[in-house]
Parts: structure tokens; C-alpha cells; sequence
């Protein structure tokens, strides 16, 4: 696009206000909000940022920024809603000390031995998944294989019962839809029934655990025993726990096929040099990141590209944007699973690093080398189908088949 363009698409932008298009291909309007308005002042007083550098400077810095949204939470949920409760008590939006606290026992529990520890169940898990999609010939990648990994493999660590874990997709994908910019009156209930349900199912889980410990390879028993936390806090970053570890991970196995299998040379390349699967997941993170927004309160006035921010202004921090900035990134609608360095932002940066990253990235890995080591013939069948989410990229369906 030339520069009028780009400047006329980023002075209409307003993110509360997305076409139907800007879903399926968001990318062209963050370019153009990159080069000709990287603060970018929506209509409501809040701001827009795209450029990585801006990013990775706000993610580490928390002398000037808060992660802190009770004063957002409030008139978007409802004060004492459950929406509110479970967003203002979760590990992800909140500060030192309480986010310390929390976050080191969850850490400390997903360490390497750990990860190395869930790799063999990981992959046959794995595995069996692909039988299944042998036998079947034609399935969809999203229900039948991607979905269906991050709630074993979460569900294992928190040893949620096999049998209970039917509701866990319903209820995390109605309570991460609550986040999106625009959130409808049925979003707004499903996503407060959904904690509901969650926590009552989580009480009984959590009672049953404090008569019966099972050790410190349990996610749950370790908080329970070393994190000190009320009932409430306990209970939604439970809830927090996986609902984070499901829908992004979930996004990142369902865009990495979908990637792999429209670079059919990529994905070749992949099965003749299986080592590139680490960086080939980077790229994937990067280039489809299945979290596109992040958010930031200002808590001390700080200028940003010559622009000044008062205090308890909000922030939208665009991590899509941000992983194509060409300042950081050579040619970077490029697909190259050999990229280094490739230092992108989809888990953030600083201390709100995502605490589950080596989890989902130990998932994603052996679901894709699995995938195209296992079925040669794998192929995209119908269109696909994206969800109609701006923070949450991702796909709802994906058909294919084994030809």
C-alpha cells in the first residue's frame, strides 16, 4: 500500500470498532499503524502501540507501567462480577509482590526436569492422536488433534480426573472471550456462568486434594502446600492456569500446521532436518502469534516515540505487530523456520514473561515434527475457518485429510 493509504487506514483505526476482513488478515492495518502512527490514540482515550522496540521497552520496564486492571476491569465486567473476581485475582494481571509469589511457585513446578519429565507422555499422546487421524482420513486439526493436546497434557498437571475434563474448552474459551475489545452481552454471561461453573467444579477438586496431597510433581498439591493463597486466589489461578495453558497453545499447534502445510518447501524441509523444529516453532510464535494484545496501565508519566502518557492511561500492546516490526525482523512476512536470531514477543518479555512457555513449547514441538514426520500425505481440505477474535489468533476449524 502506498502512504496515503497506510495513513488513512491508521487515523480510522479504532479497535473497538473491527471489520469483519481485519479477522481473517489483520496484518496490512498493523503495518500501517507501524509506519505512519506507531501511538496510536483510539477513541476512547487509550493507546494503540506496534512497533517491537516500544513493546520489549514496556514489557520489562514496572517502575512505569502496571499490569494492574481493577480500574479497566471494573466497568467492563462489573464490580463483584465473577469475570471481575477471576481477571483482578490471576496471576496475569497483577504486580509485585502478589504476581511474584504466585508466579514463582508455578514456575518452579514447570522446571526443566519437569518438562523432560511430561516429554514421553507428551508424545504418546501424540501419537495416538495421529493413529486416530490415519483411520479417520478426513478430520479437523483443530478438534481432533490441536484442542486436544493442551487439555491432557494441563489437565495431567493439575491431575484433573480424564472424565471431567469435557467442560474445560467450553468454559476456558467463554472466559478468554470476555477479553476481547468488543465484548457482547452474551459473551459478557457466558464468560460469568463459565467461572461459575469452573470454580464450583474446582472446589470439590481442590477439597478432595487438601485430604489426599500427591507431591510436588502435582501442580496443585505445590500451591496448596507452598503458595499461600486465600480460597479465591487459589481458585482462579487454577482457572488461570487452564485457560492459558488450552485456547494459545491450542492457536499455536493449529497455525503452525496451517503454516507448515501452505509452505509445503518448509514443511519438507522440516521432515529432512527434524533438528529445526526449535526454531520452527519460534517462527510460527512470531509470525502468528496465538496471543496478538497485550495491555499496560501507565503508573508514572513516561513519553513514548515523543508522545506523553499521564498517569492511568491504558495501553494495548500489539504483539502481532510487533513480531513483523521490520526494524527487528529481516523480511518478516517471511516464513523461514531457520530464522535466528528471532527474539519475538509472544510471551511476552521482562517478569510477566509467560510462566507456561516451556510447556507450550514442548507441546508444539512434538505435535508438529510428529505431524509431518508421521503423515506424509497430510493436506488441507476445505477453507478454514478463523475465530472472530482480535486478542486470541487462532483457527476454529481446520479440515484436512490424509490423501
Amino acid at each position: 500500500m502506498d502512504t496515503e493509504q497506510a495513513r488513512a487506514i491508521a487515523a480510522a483505526f479504532d479497535p473497538n470498532r473491527l471489520s469483519a476482513g481485519f479477522y481473517e488478515n489483520p496484518y496490512d492495518t498493523y503495518a500501517a499503524l507501524r509506519s505512519c502512527d506507531p501511538v496510536h490514540r483510539c477513541a476512547d482515550g487509550s493507546y494503540f502501540l506496534s512497533r517491537f522496540a516500544d513493546l520489549d521497552q514496556i514489557y520489562r520496564d514496572r517502575e512505569h507501567f502496571s499490569s494492574d486492571k481493577k480500574a479497566v476491569f471494573g466497568p467492563k465486567f462489573g464490580p463483584g462480577s465473577p469475570l471481575y473476581e477471576h481477571h483482578t485475582t490471576s496471576l496475569v494481571f497483577n504486580d509485585p509482590p502478589y504476581h511474584t509469589r504466585v508466579r514463582r511457585q508455578i514456575v518452579g513446578a514447570l522446571s526443566p526436569n519437569a518438562l523432560r519429565a511430561l516429554q514421553p507422555g507428551v508424545t504418546a499422546l501424540v501419537d495416538r492422536l495421529l493413529d486416530q487421524l490415519h483411520e479417520r482420513r478426513r478430520f479437523d486439526l483443530i478438534e481432533h488433534f490441536a484442542a486436544a493436546i493442551p487439555i491432557e497434557v494441563i489437565g495431567n498437571l493439575l491431575r484433573v480426573p480424564r472424565e471431567d475434563r469435557g467442560p474445560l474448552r467450553g468454559w476456558s474459551l467463554a472466559i478468554l472471550g470476555a477479553l476481547e475489545t468488543e465484548l457482547t452481552p452474551e459473551q459478557h454471561t457466558r464468560g460469568n456462568h463459565a467461572v461459575e461453573e469452573f470454580t464450583a467444579y474446582l472446589r470439590g477438586l481442590i477439597a478432595d486434594r487438601r485430604q489426599r496431597p500427591l507431591g510436588e510433581s502435582d501442580l496443585l498439591t505445590r500451591l496448596l502446600q507452598e503458595a499461600e493463597l486465600t480460597e479465591s486466589e487459589l481458585l482462579q489461578n487454577c482457572v488461570f492456569l487452564l485457560n492459558a495453558g488450552h485456547e494459545t497453545t491450542t492457536n499455536l499447534i493449529g497455525s503452525g500446521l496451517y503454516l507448515l502445510l501452505t509452505h509445503p518447501e518448509s514443511c519438507q524441509l522440516l521432515r529432512d532436518n527434524p533438528q529445526l523444529i526449535a526454531t520452527a516453532v519460534e517462527e510460527c510464535l512470531r509470525l502468528e502469534s496465538p496471543n496478538q494484545l497485550g495491555n499496560r496501565l501507565v503508573s508514572q508519566r513516561v513519553s513514548i516515540r515523543g508522545v506523553t502518557l499521564e498517569p492511568n492511561t491504558y495501553l494495548t500492546l500489539c504483539i502481532g505487530a510487533a513480531n513483523r516490526d521490520p526494524e527487528e525482523f529481516p523480511d518478516p512476512q517471511h516464513f523461514d523456520i531457520a530464522r535466528r536470531p528471532n527474539r519475538h514477543l509472544a510471551f511476552a518479555a521482562g517478569a510477566h514473561a509467560c510462566a507456561g512457555m516451556g510447556v507450550a513449547r514442548l507441546e508444539a514441538q512434538i505435535a508438529l515434527l510428529r505431524a509431518v514426520q508421521r503423515l506424509p500425505q497430510l493436506r488441507l481440505r476445505d477453507d478454514a475457518t478463523r475465530s472472530r477474535r482480535a486478542r486470541f489468533r487462532g483457527f476454529l476449524s481446520l479440515p484436512a485429510e490424509v490423501t
